[in-house]
């Protein structure tokens, strides 16, 4: 939460350049065309950037009442691990359904990881995932997420796909079914296969867009 609210204030405090954008966000956000030109840091960036304070608020209020359910089970470190796994899944289904020229930025792909992390951990536990509240949150943020214009249907279905693939590992009942180590592979491997789909969805993008 410090982090994308330290991006936010410089983001925010940067010259507006166009239909409400800041010059810090499309600076940070993400776009298939400046990946292949070589502005790879964008992958990460745009995870912790925001459109503005409302986008910010959203995000923010889900993360902190889903880490404070997630975090407990796996330990501060090993959420970070699964943040950012999410978050570059995220990323990369972003980049895989976005349209044209547009950019990209925000942590709901990292938000909609950690439900899906915390629904598949729950079912592992023979707990109902609707009577806990994380199913009708989530099938609601779907709906919004399919309905509202302007959000990133890539982003966060590829969040929910990275999130939950970690947490069937990392929120796994601990009575010896994955080693310890596998807790932490899961969450490297999701990620690097996310940076790579980022990088093969964008390359030469500009020449498909041509033709």
């Amino acid at each position: 939460m410090a982090a994308n609210i330290a991006v936010a204030g410089y983001t925010l405090s940067t010259p507006l350049i166009g239909r409400g954008v800041h010059r810090g966000e499309y600076d940070l956000a993400v776009n298939r065309y400046l990946i292949d030109a070589g502005e790879w840091y964008r992958i990460f960036t745009s995870g912790f950037t925001h459109f503005g304070i409302l986008h910010l608020a959203m995000n923010m209020v889900s993360l902190y009442f889903l880490g404070r359910f997630v975090e407990p089970a796996i330990g501060r470190m090993q959420f970070v691990a699964l943040y950012l796994a999410a978050m570059l899944a995220g990323t990369a289904g972003a980049l895989m359904l976005q349209p044209g020229f547009g950019i990209t930025a925000g942590a709901s792909g990292a938000v909609f990881g950690l439900m899906g992390a915390a629904a598949v951990g729950m079912r592992q536990r023979g707990i109902s995932i609707m009577q806990s509240g994380i199913g009708t949150t989530l099938l609601l943020n779907l709906l919004l997420t399919f309905s509202v214009s302007g959000i990133s249907i890539g982003g966060h279905l590829g969040g929910l796909v990275g999130g939950a693939v970690c947490g069937s590992v990392m929120l796994a009942p601990r009575q010896g079914r994955f080693p310890a180590w596998l807790r932490w592979a899961t969450p490297a491997a999701v990620a690097a296969v996310s940076i790579a789909i980022c990088f093969v969805v964008s390359h030469d993008v500009l020449n498909s867009f041509r033709r």
